[in-house]
């Protein structure tokens, strides 16, 4: 709608305001002015904005593109909270079946920091592994990596001290999972009033720029009659 608005019918009433022989507000000026030039260029305009896309979507696909996405999203509000919350709920459960399973802590987080779908976030976790088989605490390498949310960060250590790490990990997942749910939620309910207080505010400025031309001649034109007679 609002590119038929702005490529179709704007220009069109364009024309019938210069008949009006006042000059126009600014925010018509601005719209048609805008309108024109997409009139103008949408021939290379619309492959261009197709291109690009294609373009992006493949440097996407790339590692170097993956990753500077998935530290974009980190920078999201909302959209950054909920990524590091599923990250802890994947990994901590991962690891939890690891090690119910009878494999060794280092094997174990070899395998589950894999299941980390934001690569920043696996990258950071890469310092992990290292200080584990160094000798570390599993609690004091998890703190390295400088993106665990500190409460996770207190109920695996607590789990760890008591002999208890699995059942603790199992504990973080459902904790983080649940959370990651509220977030998401927190997320949808905030975009959705967004998109649409965007779109609309799009729309009615484009009704403006076509309505307040034709209000102010008819005001112009009922104030000359009025001083005539």
């Amino acid at each position: 709608m609002v590119m038929f608005l702005s490529i179709y019918v704007v220009p069109r009433m364009s024309d019938l305001f210069t008949g009006f022989g006042n000059e126009l507000p600014t925010v018509t000026q601005i719209v048609v002015g805008l309108s024109r030039w997409l009139s103008a260029n949408v021939i290379w305009f619309g492959p261009l904005v197709i291109i690009g896309a294609i373009f992006l979507f493949i440097w996407s696909r790339t590692p170097v593109g993956r990753l500077q996405l998935s530290a974009l999203i980190l920078k999201i509000p909302l959209a950054g909270s909920l990524a590091v919350q599923l990250s802890v709920a994947q990994a901590t459960r991962s690891l939890a079946t690891l090690l119910a399973g009878g494999i060794t802590l280092v094997e174990s987080w070899e395998i589950a920091s894999e299941s980390i779908t934001n690569l920043e976030l696996r990258r950071r976790s890469s310092s992990i592994l290292p200080m584990i088989r160094e000798g570390r605490s599993f609690t004091e390498s998890l703190e390295t990596a400088g993106w665990l949310p500190p409460l996770a960060i207190d109920m695996i250590g607590i789990g760890e001290r008591s002999g208890s790490l699995r059942e603790m990990l199992d504990e973080v997942a459902v904790f983080y999972d649940a959370e990651s749910e509220v977030r998401l939620e927190q997320l949808t309910t905030t975009l959705e009033p967004a998109i649409l207080v965007v779109m609309g505010g799009v729309v009615v400025t484009i009704l403006l720029a076509i309505y307040l031309p034709i209000i102010q001649s008819i005001s112009n034109g009922a104030g000359v009659t009025g001083h005539r007679h």
